[in-house]
């Protein structure tokens, strides 16, 4: 028979019948393993990532493969690239199809590249729509360094020196970057002074919003906050009547009485509109008056309506 079985002590007996027991082997599962390794030990604890991080960029390795870093943008079609240039936005080269028939804004856009050093480099609409991913470029794309916000107390000073009573447009949840981009051109259009975006769950300027923007993003200066409420509450602090577009505002767009004031613009989601605390913080609700069936506007063309009311008010 099998291991020691007929050694005496090798048969345990209990309640349910007599075992055969292990003839000591099992003492090893009984012995401890020792102390617990600590946290930055341990393979895949977030405290293990985070001190192998640390290491590699002390030891100036940089990031692992797979890590999220910023990244140039690609700026693409004639009018946004020519907008860019003339605003003397950081780019690093000016992509131009091979064979491309020339007109105004090419001729333009690559004498202002060559003024300020930019690489100019021809390359195949193969090549271009490889790197734009199938994107309408027209034949020419700007590379830039990711975009630079200013700061929201920046935003505040500079509308405040404008000769104009100031106008800034604040967005809140609105996630969809064409969106974003068309909310900055009509800002820029009807003579407002800064757009605010929060930071999480909202679209950032990237090159779909610079191309929708049709330049303007060149040209209007662009904050985002960490806190839209604070920021709007600090908006106060510094004169500014905060109006917030909702579909079931105190007001009507047209009954506004505040539009020569300095303001503070908010626009919400489609789907959702303004959160709770942005409309709490907000002086007043307007409402834009519809015919019909139709219950919202999306932000963009909502930005346009309001904005436009406001520049008609204001002569």
């Amino acid at each position: 028979m099998a291991g020691n079985s007929k050694r005496q002590g090798a048969i345990r007996k209990s309640k349910k019948g007599a075992t055969v027991g292990t003839g000591g082997k099992g003492r090893q599962a009984l012995a401890g393993r020792g102390p617990t390794p600590r946290a930055e030990e341990r393979k895949g604890h977030p405290a293990a990532r985070r001190a192998a991080a640390a290491e590699r960029r002390a030891a100036g390795r940089g990031p692992r493969a797979g890590t999220r870093v910023d990244a140039a943008e690609l700026l693409v079609g004639r009018n946004p690239v020519v907008e860019a240039l003339r605003a003397k936005v950081p780019a690093t080269a000016l992509y131009v199809a091979l064979g491309l028939e020339a007109d105004e804004r090419l001729t333009e856009a690559v004498r202002l590249a060559g003024n300020r050093g930019i690489a100019l480099l021809e390359v195949s609409r193969a090549e271009l729509d490889r790197r734009t991913g199938g994107l309408l470029h027209q034949g020419i794309v700007l590379q830039v360094p990711p975009f630079a916000y200013h700061s929201f107390e920046d935003l505040i000073a500079r509308a405040e020196e404008a000769t104009t009573a100031p106008l800034l447009v604040a967005l809140d949840g609105v996630t969809d970057p064409r969106n974003l981009g068309a909310v900055i051109r009509s800002t820029a259009a009807f003579g407002g002074h800064g757009l605010v975006l929060p930071e999480r769950r909202a679209a950032g300027v990237t090159a779909a919003a610079w191309r929708t923007s049709a330049g303007a993003a060149a040209r209007l200066p662009v904050a985002q906050v960490t806190n839209l409420p604070r920021a709007l509450k600090q908006a106060q602090q510094a004169g500014l009547f905060v109006i917030g577009l909702a579909a079931d505002g105190a007001s009507g767009l047209y009954d506004l009485q505040v539009t020569d004031d300095p303001l503070v613009v908010v626009i919400g989601s489609e789907g959702k509109g303004l959160s709770r605390l942005v409309a709490a913080t907000c002086d007043l609700t307007v409402s834009i008056p519809m015919a019909g069936p139709t219950e919202s506007l999306n932000a963009s063309v909502a930005a346009s309506v309001a904005l436009a009311e406001i520049a008609r008010r204001r002569g």
